[in-house]
């Protein structure tokens, strides 16, 4: 890691650092006024700027609800750039094998016939497409969004995009009004302390008072700038960044920071005392957001005890009649070898993997230096074959040995599974819990990370590598002084053992593929893990105090006369606005992934008046392709930033992700980039839920909850690709929903078997006896077949879980016979149905029948289609929208607690279990008058 001028503040040193390259800047120091004027005649300002709204589907409409009805068509998932790849066919799509940057440069007619084409089906909207499974409306790129995703009225006039706009900045001058507010109130009781101390106390005297002094003796006075406002407009490119002290923090009755637990807030919380804990674990709860003594110190511990590392088991050879063919003809390996040919021959069923080429040849070179170092291979002979060839490698047979043993393995029987379970739990419970001063905590991955082939994720290049098996000689150990060392496998000892209070890992190593160190940390609910999700959230409300004075100064530095004021400005706009990841400065073999202050001249296309194009591949070799309106300010900048520029110049040429954050942490001790993700899905969820109000049934009410979450991730251009199994789901829900308007059918039909005048007497008219217009024939009979196997497949699993409790017991099994005479009840169903279809009429069934039982079935079923088509509207509304990262990563956690408690909805509908864990700080912690 190269020590360059990243450690000094950015406007002090960015015209000594080079590029990467070593090349010179291509981008001037200062902005001449004729440049800056030339930019602003070229460009007409836009007339319906919609800036920090996300347009890459086209402009933003007002669409028709989603019709459930229309559920039945069936498309292939819209696979992800780097999940849904098919190496093996690549004239599908010629372009596959252009570069990512390459591909807009076609010319808009091409663009545009290639969008249009009628055969991409596969990719509209899953409900929007007719019975026949055609779309309703070709294109490529995803759905646009609609009026139902995010809550809006169908009926207004106004362009969504437009309301969205305006939502967004209406949230933007709460929040500098709120920061103001919140500034005046901690500027009181500090004021008063602070008058008090002596003159000569220099020690408290704010850095920009003790500059301005300074002044003074000198015989040259300046303004001071405003209290809290951290950066003043540099007149020189030399100047020092000017740093503001963060008044003292004021308790908030709202906030659950550590409190003494008197009052109210003590109260509540001993209301909210767990009841389940765990048995073995007597000790009084540990509530760490309440006790004072934990601050952020450097010492995290002062006394730690564990086992250790779980190693996985050893490698077993394959049986004698299993080999790799080479040319057709079995071949011969040592362990070692025989062992990576394993790695890819098990994994033939991981297609994507297996048939991208990059994954081929990273495996095969990996591959023939373990046989190089292990003598080679041999045919049945004894004699040397040369592996030359990675298409003559054919890995079936032992593809086949080990689907067989995952075949075997899953048709254990339950008490045999129960079994090896148990026995695995036993062995692995030491390495579970560590004592940590004093105290026991869940540790979270125990086990070192089994050899295999490196997958990554995206287009990774080292994809396919072989990652070595890790030996304890590799493994640091971390624990208390006195503590005892765990025991290293026999014949082995580990590399090292520390006793480094200041760290939170219990063991380290180093893997082979990125040289990257894995660490074994405490589980998600541990007291350390906890304090670091509250430090973060509570670091993005830290930041609403100072939010306001941010957005003021970069937006006055968007017309800075000095290159490197002007990128910096623009890129905190891009970071804030479009919640763009700062980015890193990435090594020759690593994925070439970027951010904003890592764009290149290829990653953005400028659409005159105020559009402009990102496209490059994101955080983990993911493409980030976005379309987004700006300010036309930030338009102009980016044109001239690129000017003079071509293919692998870097756009923020006088930007560094180092510098940016150095910049940043004058507003705040700690602010980084990325703090304003999270603030921004933070504050966004909560002025919503100030404003919601949520009735209805619980799945009404998640529906809600989720499309406020929905309107978070698009207002913070938080997206994601469509799942590969997406359209599998929505298909199988359709069915479901199909399935019931089917039963809802036949127990109509059962009604008028028992009284034939219903149809005429009944106030709903004929129709509602009639069919359900979205099922046919065909899907009947279809569906009818799926009843009786499911019906058998529930008989022979019951017979087959009885026979194992008799066999458990010591018991005599039942005999084949006993099956069949249950199974007479899946034939007896297929008879049934046969005969209705013939007759067209339907038998009342069950014990003392009558028209109001089926009635109040009747109510039952139309209850369950209406939670099933909340689910699939939300499902589909949901599907390029990231609301699991945003809820989990982003948006406090502490909001949705508040909105659980506000509006009665168990928060199980919201965490998972070990999310409940995860989260248990803020489960406690407030009730539902909390805010953000």
């Amino acid at each position: 890691m190269s020590s360059s001028d990243d450690d000094e503040p950015l406007v002090g040193s960015r015209k000594k650092v080079a590029q990467p390259n070593g090349a010179a800047h291509k981008s001037q120091d200062t902005i001449p006024k004729s440049l800056d004027n030339a930019m602003d005649t070229s460009n007409k300002p836009a007339k319906h700027a919609a800036p920090g709204i996300s347009i890459r589907n086209g402009p933003v409409e007002d669409t028709t609800a989603i019709n459930n009805a229309e559920m039945n068509g069936k498309r292939k998932a819209r696979a992800s750039m780097s999940n849904g790849v098919s190496y093996k066919d690549e004239s599908d799509d010629p372009e596959d094998s252009i570069p990512l940057n390459k591909r807009r440069r076609v010319s808009k007619g091409k663009t545009k016939a290639k969008q249009d084409s009628p055969s991409d089906s596969d990719d509209a909207p899953l409900l929007k497409r007719n019975a026949k499974g055609k779309a309703a409306a070709p294109g490529k790129k995803p759905p646009k969004i609609a009026a139902n995703d995010i809550g809006e009225s169908e009926e207004s006039d106004v362009p969504l995009q437009e309301k969205l706009a305006k939502e967004k900045a209406g949230i933007e001058q709460r929040a500098a009004k709120e920061a103001k507010a919140l500034r005046k109130a901690e500027a009181e009781a500090p004021v008063k302390k602070r008058a008090k101390k002596p003159d000569s106390d220099d020690e408290d005297v704010p850095l920009v008072k003790k500059k301005a002094k300074k002044a003074q003796a000198n015989g040259t006075t300046k303004p001071t700038p405003k209290a809290g406002k951290a950066m003043k407009k540099e007149d020189s490119d030399e100047e020092a960044l000017v740093k503001t002290p963060v008044a003292k923090k004021k308790k908030d009755a709202k906030t659950p920071a550590p409190a003494s637990g008197k009052g109210t807030k003590g109260k509540t919380l001993k209301k909210e005392e767990t009841q389940d804990q765990e048995a073995e674990d007597e000790e009084e709860e540990y509530r760490w957001w309440e006790d004072h003594t934990k601050g952020d110190g450097t010492i995290k511990w002062t006394s730690l005890e564990h086992a250790g590392v779980v190693f996985p088991p050893p490698y077993e050879p394959l049986p004698k009649n299993v080999k790799m063919l080479y040319d057709g003809k079995p071949v011969s390996m040592a362990p070692d070898a025989e062992e990576v040919a394993v790695f890819f021959g098990s994994m033939l069923n991981s297609t994507h993997n297996v048939e991208n080429p990059t994954f081929q040849q990273n495996f095969f070179a990996d591959f023939q230096e373990v046989l190089k170092k292990t003598g080679g291979a041999r045919d049945k002979d004894g004699t040397k074959v040369d592996i030359k060839a990675f298409a003559k490698c054919d890995f079936q047979p032992i593809f086949e040995y080990y689907d067989a043993q995952r075949a075997e393995k899953k048709a254990l029987p339950a008490a045999e599974k129960k079994r090896l379970k148990a026995e695995k739990d036993a062995a692995e419970a030491p390495y579970m819990y560590c004592m940590w001063d004093g105290r026991k905590q869940k540790v979270g991955n125990f086990r070192v990370e089994p050899p295999g082939l490196f997958r990554g994720r995206g287009e990774h290049p080292k994809t396919g590598r072989v990652k070595q098996r890790v030996k304890p000689e590799q493994i640091t150990i971390n624990l208390g002084k006195g503590a005892k060392i765990p025991a290293a496998p026999e014949g082995h000892q580990w590399k090292e053992v520390k006793h480094d209070q200041e760290g939170t890992w219990l063991a380290m190593w180093q893997e082979n593929i990125n040289g990257a160190y894995k660490y074994v940390m405490l589980a998600a609910n541990s007291d350390v893990k906890g304090q670091s999700d509250y430090k973060k959230f509570e670091k993005a409300r830290e930041l609403k105090k100072h939010i306001d004075h941010i957005r003021e100064d970069y937006t006055n530095e968007l017309k800075d006369d000095l290159m490197a004021n002007r990128q910096r400005a623009t890129a905190v706009y891009l970071i804030d606005k479009f919640a763009l990841r700062a980015g890193n400065e990435k090594g020759e073999d690593e994925a070439d992934t970027v951010g904003c202050c890592s764009l290149k001249f290829e990653h953005v296309t400028l659409k005159p008046p105020n559009t402009v194009v990102f496209d490059f591949l994101g955080k983990d070799s993911i493409r980030f392709y976005d379309e987004v309106e700006v300010v036309d300010q930030v338009f102009k900048n980016l044109k001239i930033f690129k000017k003079n520029k071509s293919d692998g110049d870097e756009i923020f040429d006088r930007l560094t992700t180092t510098g940016l954050n150095k910049h940043l942490s004058n507003y705040m001790p700690g602010l980084t980039a990325k703090v304003f993700r999270t603030y921004n899905a933070s504050y966004t969820m909560s002025n919503l839920l100030q404003q919601m109000v949520s009735t209805g049934s619980i799945p009404e009410k998640i529906k809600d909850y989720n499309d406020a979450n929905r309107k978070v991730a698009i207002l913070c251009n938080h997206k994601r690709t469509v799942t590969a199994g997406h359209g599998a789901q929505m298909e199988k829900l359709g069915d479901r929903i199909k399935g019931c308007k089917y039963q809802k059918w036949r127990l109509k039909q059962m009604m008028l078997d028992l009284d034939p005048k219903l149809k005429k007497k009944d106030k709903r008219g004929p129709g509602f006896y009639e069919l359900d217009e979205d099922l046919d024939q065909e899907w009947i009979r279809e569906h009818q077949n799926y009843l009786v196997e499911e019906q058998r497949q529930k008989i022979e699993k019951k017979f087959a879980k009885d026979n194992e409790k008799l066999k458990a017991e010591g018991e005599k099994e039942m005999k084949a016979k006993e099956l069949e005479e249950r199974l007479e009840v899946a034939d007896e169903l297929q008879q049934k149905f046969k005969k209705e279809n013939k007759t067209g009429k339907v038998e009342a069934e069950g014990k003392s029948p009558s028209v109001e039982k089926l009635q109040a079935n009747l109510d039952k079923l139309d209850q369950r289609i209406q939670t099933m088509e909340f689910q699939a509207e939300d499902k589909e509304n949901n599907k390029e929208v990231a609301l699991g990262t945003s809820k989990i990563n982003y948006i406090d956690p502490r909001l949705t607690v508040v909105f659980s408690k506000k509006f009665n909805v168990p928060i199980e509908k919201f965490f998972s279990k070990t999310l409940r864990e995860k989260f248990d700080w803020a489960v406690k912690s407030v009730d539902e008058d909390w805010e953000f």
